[in-house]
């Protein structure tokens, strides 16, 4: 079986990303995104969707955050993308639910071409270590657009931030690989012929 994997990378005044993702691995990462929180969650997300992953990111974080989370996940969501070609014979659809501690969240999502993204984080503390939660949305957000996912993502109910976030990020990683999975069908799951 050819192995689905792309490598993108984006250089702009304020960041400079490489990403590459084997959506047919076993889990390994390494990230290197300069915000350690973040890193976690990329960590996680690999994991628990059963894909390599390499992120490296350089971005201006004496400002904040910001453009490097977005960046990585415009990057991302290209090569998630690449990856998955044509995207014949996929599942298309994936749903989970993460129970994290007192946490529970919830992600749907359809590799549809036609990205959207509703988001409901639920109350969260601003910031966890040197991670500003806010930014979230913005990954995900950057993540489904670039992927050209359909996603829907929300905490039903929390009180740890921590627990919140990492809960959302284990369900993209299961719910993605759900979707992505071969199915044995022939062509794309659409009426139209094409995704």
């Amino acid at each position: 079986m050819k192995m689905r994997k792309a490598e993108k990378k984006r250089t702009t005044a304020e960041t400079s990303v490489r990403v590459s993702v084997n959506l047919d691995g076993v889990g390994e990462s390494k990230i290197e995104t300069g915000v350690g929180f973040f890193d976690h969650m990329l960590t996680l997300f690999a994991k628990h969707g059963g894909f390599d992953l390499v992120v490296k990111c350089k971005g201006d974080l004496a400002v904040d955050g910001h453009h490097s989370i977005e960046d990585i996940g415009i990057v991302l969501g290209e090569a998630v993308k690449e990856a998955l070609g044509d995207k014949a014979g996929i599942a298309r659809y994936g749903s989970f639910y993460i129970p994290m501690d007192e946490a529970l969240a919830f992600v749907a999502l359809d590799i549809s071409g036609r990205p959207y993204l509703v988001y409901d984080g639920g109350g969260m503390a601003p910031v966890v270590g040197d991670y500003d939660t806010e930014l979230t949305e913005e990954f995900l957000r950057a993540f489904a657009f670039n992927a050209g996912i359909t996603l829907h993502a929300k905490v039903l109910y929390g009180g740890n931030t921590h627990h919140k976030i990492e809960a959302l990020f284990k369900a993209l990683g299961h719910a993605l690989a759900a979707a992505v999975r071969k199915d044995g069908s022939v062509g794309v799951l659409s009426t139209k012929g094409v995704l």
